[in-house]
């Protein structure tokens, strides 16, 4: 989901900067995950969701993290891209074709805090696993 074709695979970490023109790195888990954890994130006591971006195929959801996130992200199923400023920016347009903003920039803070995303992720992960052990 980088433009400029770059994926560099990298594992968040607390204390990383803010999102800045120099651009942002992006967190990618599967489509099912990711629509619990913007959810989790809305029904927050704060609404700390940044910019989520969803692919054309309809199969991942990108969450917008500070740039940094990358070189601490370790949460198993989900991937961390560095965007090294190059590719990924926060802007009005969707940054890859064939993607859309489910959330834009333009609704959401700058950057979705990479600590709140783990906990959010992790929550909706548990959630899917009880629905699926349901049935």
């Amino acid at each position: 989901m980088v433009d400029a074709g770059r994926r560099i695979d990298g594992n968040a970490g607390a204390g990383a900067p803010a999102v800045t023109a120099g651009g942002c790195d992006l967190v990618t888990v599967p489509a099912r995950q990711g629509l619990e954890a913007v959810d989790i994130l809305r029904r927050g006591a704060a609404d700390a969701v940044g910019p989520v971006l969803h692919d054309g195929g309809g199969d991942t959801l990108g969450f917008v993290v500070p740039p940094g996130t990358a070189a601490a992200w370790d949460l198993p199923g989900s991937t961390c891209t560095r965007t090294e400023g190059h590719g990924l920016r926060a802007a009005p347009e969707p940054p890859v074709e064939g993607s859309a903003w489910l959330v834009s920039p333009e609704e959401a803070d700058p950057a979705t805090d990479p600590v709140v995303l783990r906990r959010a992720l992790g929550e909706a992960a548990r959630l899917i696993e009880a629905a699926d052990n349901c049935r």
